[in-house]
């Protein structure tokens, strides 16, 4: 009977779970209300107050477009960099600008100085790739998406992502003993204006720093901002867990009304055509938001700027969507220079890097309505991978330390248990005697509990208790990049897949029917032995779709139960109350 419980209780409250996240994704508010508290000071001056100073993306440059009338080296015809695999590039290429560090494989366009391709090396693209590094940032289509930046001016013009860059090299590495590496592009017009477009490397991390430096050299005073936008073309996320769609869209960090906090709020990039962000505040950040990975654009966070997110349709794909920001415009008096500064982060969301880049960052990875639980059991799994240098095995450690927790919940189930079992042969009797009679029969069952002072209920509190845990180990092993393609050993290569055999499915489904033989001695009608019958059968298929460090957590949890069940019922037997006193 208790496990009857157990099992219909695990099913509807997982089935549940999914139908809430299902209608979260279709049908719950949107958090992307602009906040029109939140609009800049009186005193704050940008270039024209809208994100159409930034030039339009639909009227960039296309891949046939000529380089400027400087002579240097801009035509559009390097395509060696272009991953054949995914088409023709989408925007106007000039000379690339190739830079290599321990985390990065980089290019740049001169033609914008837009970061065009970023590697992450040693961070496969599928488990059936291992060896070929993930393509983040990629500037041919179907999968396009790159990262843009410049400067809008009012009057003289200043360099955006259409203009054209100069180089001294084609080639930066990050050489052994080296922290960080500078790749500059330079920039003048004959108006006295020179920019110099600075990307800062940095060893053994994700963060990309992004500097322009103006020297106004003209008669007249330069008033300028800095934006940096992203802009990229949505797909299908491939070989995701079924039932809960992975999100893909744009997230940001906002500042809440009347104070000084901040919330982190998100959009698919399916429903930004009726809910575009435009939120003008201090601090905070705007990011693409793809699963496992992020392209964040962090202004600085003592300074004004106005944030962004909005269709923006990619030629040669089906739609698109762009987001950033646009910086507090800045007076360069005449002879005078100034620096404008930003941070990117483009790469996996490692929660040990997202935190120190900006506040709230590591909000990024989302487990939901859950994460007072998830983020302490991701802390405790990854001191444990630390330890052991296996995610299944730290897993498996985990399952022990939450059994150990529960432990005296667990005995207050199986003592539970063990009353039903002693009560058995007088339900039986009251069911010969008022079986016709559903109402009385209840009302006599109810009478014996109450005698006796037993509550029927209590066996079922431990298992609920531990739904919250198992539903927020679903989301750190979905959710946690530190986990994708995570090995566990033999057949088990990715903990954050369903397993390819099922074969783990298959033990749970046996270490549950196994349980189930161990309580057996409650009375039963038939309805409820076929139940028991069917309900192993049932979760291991439904488990089958599960990611298989979830199923590996579940199969050690069963086992774990099937000892404890043995100990404690050897504790009731010589207290009279275990197998032995039920059948005599």
């Amino acid at each position: 009977m208790e496990n009857i419980r157990f099992g219909l209780l695990c099913a509807i409250g997982v089935i549940c779970f999914f139908l809430y996240q299902a209608w979260q994704t279709d049908y719950a508010p949107t958090e992307a209300d602009a906040t029109a508290s939140n609009q800049p000071s009186s005193g704050q001056n940008y270039a024209e107050a809208d994100t159409d100073d930034v030039p339009s993306l639909d009227s960039a440059p296309s891949s046939t477009d000529q380089g400027d009338s400087s002579g240097r080296d801009t035509a559009p015809g390097n395509t060696s960099d272009i991953d054949q695999d995914t088409g023709e590039a989408v925007v106007a290429q000039a000379k690339r600008v190739h830079v290599v560090t321990d985390k990065l494989d980089v290019i740049i366009d001169t033609k914008g100085g837009d970061l065009r391709k970023v590697e992450l090396r040693g961070v496969p693209v599928s488990s059936e790739k291992p060896d070929t590094n993930l393509r983040l940032i990629n500037d041919s289509a179907p999968n396009f998406f790159i990262a843009q930046s410049g400067l809008v001016a009012k009057g003289a013009k200043a360099p955006d992502h259409n203009a054209t860059y100069q180089t001294d090299q084609t080639e930066y590495r990050l050489a052994d003993g080296q922290d960080t590496l500078d790749v500059p592009l330079t920039w003048t017009n004959d108006a006295g204006h020179q920019v110099t477009k600075i990307y800062t490397f940095n060893r053994d991390s994700y963060k990309i720093g992004l500097r322009h430096e103006v020297v106004n050299n003209a008669a007249d005073d330069w008033k300028v901002s800095q934006y940096v936008r992203f802009w990229r073309a949505p797909y299908e996320i491939t070989g995701d867990v079924p039932f809960a769609q992975a999100f893909f869209g744009v997230g940001w960090y906002q500042k809440k009304d009347g104070g000084d906090s901040y919330s982190y709020r998100t959009e698919s990039h399916e429903d930004l055509a009726e809910n575009p962000l435009e939120l003008t505040q201090q601090g905070g950040w705007v990011a693409m938001i793809q699963h496992y990975f992020i392209g964040a654009a962090i202004p600085p966070p003592d300074s004004q700027a106005r944030f962004f997110a909005t269709p923006k349709n990619v030629p040669n794909a089906s739609g698109g969507f762009a987001s950033g920001f646009i910086g507090a415009q800045r007076d360069i008096t005449a002879d005078s220079k100034a620096d404008f500064e930003t941070t990117l982060f483009v790469g996996p969301k490692l929660q040990d890097q997202l935190d120190s880049v900006a506040p709230g960052l590591g909000l990024a990875v989302d487990y939901g309505w859950l994460t007072v639980l998830a983020k302490p059991i991701f802390w405790v799994l990854e001191h444990l991978h630390a330890l052991v240098g296996n995610w299944g095995v730290a897993i498996i450690l985990l399952t022990f330390l939450i059994k150990l927790c529960f432990y005296k919940l667990s005995e207050t189930q199986y003592r539970a248990m063990a009353r039903m079992r002693k009560f058995a042969p007088r339900m039986q009797q009251l069911k010969e005697q008022y079986g016709d009679d559903r109402q009385k029969l209840q009302s006599k069952m109810m009478e014996l509990y109450k005698k006796e002072g037993f509550n029927p209920l209590a066996g079922c509190w431990p298992m609920l208790v531990q739904m919250p845990v198992f539903i927020s180990l679903y989301w750190v092993l979905r959710e946690s990049v530190e986990l994708r393609h995570a090995p566990f050993m033999l057949w088990i290569q990715d903990l954050s897949a369903p397993d390819p055999y099922y074969i783990l499915p298959v033990v749970f489904g046996l270490t549950m029917f196994l349980q189930q033989r161990l309580t057996a001695n409650v009375t039963m009608d038939p309805m409820q032995q076929r139940m028991m019958q069917i309900m192993p059968v049932g979760l291991a298929v439904f488990f089958a779709f599960f990611p298989a460090g979830l199923v590996l957590y579940w199969c050690t949890n069963n086992m774990l139960s099937i000892a404890q069940q043995w100990y404690i019922y050897r504790k009731l037997d010589a207290e009279g109350l275990g197998h032995k006193a039920a059948s005599s």
